[in-house]
């Protein structure tokens, strides 16, 4: 069986501050492989400034975007995606899984892999970690429900065993991270111990510090004496950390801050991803169980005039669910441009007028600067509409992930990607069989015939390669863009900075988090 390896057509801008900066920054560009070179280790300190908190770095069960990005560094899967094109590395697996038959595997553990704490790796640890990322409730599960059982052949090797043949099992494995066997849920949580290139020295609500991993025996060894990212949500904040020196590296730059940063002599990296704003709709509420209203809804915005005014224009309009440089893109049948006249005329075949509704969003500035537009042009086709924002913990928590709710839209940020780029696991996240299907959207109870018919799609896809697997998810994302309980505004640009002066062979990426296993610092 051939397993795909599927990458993002990567669309990368760099602005150099200078003419030396930008021949620095090409001397020393890096393959993205976190490699080390003969240099690995004796840089100095890495600091950076972190756009996202959290409290939860479980590696089995976070979906947090400052965890995700800080475990890339500390933990490993069997194999690892290298985040700045999605292709597999090899991290606790020595060479391919082996094939025994179409739906069973055998991996074999790298020779004299340690945790940070220097106690061995076994096979025993890599089934436990599965057990818990499968375990009844967590989110990873649609994304490893293909997988049958993991057990332990021997102290080396895990026997993997599918329930049907699955063309994406690498880039799957790279998902579960592996930790000790033993490891409490308060150490899951809290300070996780894994096998990576970096170790977590401490973690606060303010700070994360790290250092080099002494027992690491992989090949991609870390690059500098030690890192600290520092905690700043506020955007504002974090530029005037890298701007005063306080750091040298910038996560989430938002577009109004680029040139104020460029003017201080700072590099900035933009990277299309996934990363995106969705509408979330009630489907068990009418009139949003109906997916014309829905279509409507999605009509009346004007995206490009919301990508222009908020966003400065880093950001593409969704044509799909996937966007364009996805190379697994295919427009969708239903393309949300900006048409009034067409959302009237769908609310008026689904009769329904004088419409009154709640928008929900979350409060994360960007989101914050979308709604008004987002009331303005639902308020021109006649639908009354309230803005309604709140922490992201209490949106969830008291208005989605709540029996019966009683909430109409929603509107709030997600990026998967972080988990990895195939379809089938995007689409997953969103409309798999979890929560959100289940409890957010309610699509999979309010009309369970088209939510089976997506998973029929999605199950035959995976079992498929080549054009006959695009083919497939061609018909996802049509059959998405028709009824659209969850759909994406627009997919954003990625913006990082750094000062050139003070750090080399910075990677950007796609995604929301970091990814600084290249970094040097100066």
């Amino acid at each position: 069986m051939r397993l795909q390896k599927t990458n993002w057509r990567r669309t990368t801008t760099v602005v150099a501050a200078s003419t030396a900066a930008m021949l620095a920054l090409a001397a020393c560009g890096s393959s993205g492989s976190g490699s080390g070179g003969d240099d690995s280790g004796d840089g100095g300190p890495i600091t950076a400034a972190v756009a996202y908190e959290t409290t939860d770095y479980n590696p089995s069960a976070t979906s947090s975007a400052l965890a995700m990005g800080a475990n890339w560094h500390v933990v490993e899967g069997l194999y690892n995606l290298d985040m700045t094109d999605y292709s597999v590395q090899e991290g606790l697996a020595d060479g391919d899984p082996e094939e025994i038959s179409e739906t069973e595997f055998e991996v074999t553990l790298r020779d004299g892999a340690k945790f940070s704490d220097g106690e061995d790796v076994t096979a025993d640890d890599v089934v436990e970690s599965f057990e818990r990322a499968q375990a009844e409730g967590n989110i990873y599960v649609p994304m490893l429900s293909f997988i049958d059982s993991v057990s332990a052949k021997d102290d080396e090797t895990v026997t993997i065993e599918t329930n049907k043949p699955f063309t994406l099992l690498k880039e799957r494995l790279a998902i579960v991270k592996v930790i000790p066997e033993d490891s409490s849920e308060k150490d899951m949580t809290s300070q996780p111990v894994g096998t990576g290139p970096w170790k977590y020295d401490s973690i606060s609500e303010t700070e994360l510090t790290f250092s080099p991993n002494e027992h690491y025996n992989g090949e991609f060894e870390a690059q500098a004496e030690s890192m600290k990212w520092d905690v700043i949500k506020d955007d504002t904040a974090r530029t005037t950390a890298l701007q005063d020196g306080t750091v040298n590296i910038m996560e989430n730059v938002t577009a109004d801050k680029v040139e104020m940063l460029e003017n201080s002599g700072m590099d900035i990296a933009k990277e299309q991803g996934f990363n995106l704003p969705f509408v979330l709709f009630n489907t068990d509420k009418a009139p949003f169980d109906d997916p014309a209203v829905r279509q409507a809804l999605l009509y009346a915005i004007d995206t490009d005039k919301m990508i222009d005014n908020a966003m400065d224009g880093e950001a593409a309009a969704a044509t799909s669910f996937l966007p364009e440089n996805h190379e697994n893109y295919n427009e969708a049948s239903n393309v949300f441009d900006h048409d009034p006249d067409k959302a009237e005329e769908l609310l008026d075949e689904a009769d329904v007028d004088g419409l009154s509704l709640t928008l929900l969003t979350t409060d994360h500035s960007w989101i914050e600067a979308l709604a008004p537009q987002v009331k303005n042009d639902l308020e021109e086709i006649g639908i009354d509409t309230t803005i309604k924002g709140e922490a992201s913990e209490s949106l969830y928590a008291n208005h989605l992930d709540v029996d019966d709710p009683e909430f109409d839209i929603a509107l709030a940020p997600g990026d998967p990607s972080v988990f990895g780029n195939d379809p089938d696991l995007l689409m997953q996240w969103w409309y798999g069989d979890n929560v959100w299907t289940d409890k957010r959207t309610q699509w999979q109870h309010s009309d369970p015939e088209a939510f089976e018919e997506l998973h029929t799609i999605l199950d035959d896809a995976v079992e498929l390669e080549g054009d006959e697997q695009q083919e497939k998810w061609n018909e996802a994302q049509d059959l998405l863009s028709e009824e659209v309980p969850l759909y994406p505004l627009f997919h954003r640009s990625m913006i990082t900075a750094h000062n050139p002066e003070a750090v080399d062979n910075m990677t950007p990426i796609s995604t929301t988090g970091l990814w600084l296993l290249n970094a040097t610092s100066k």
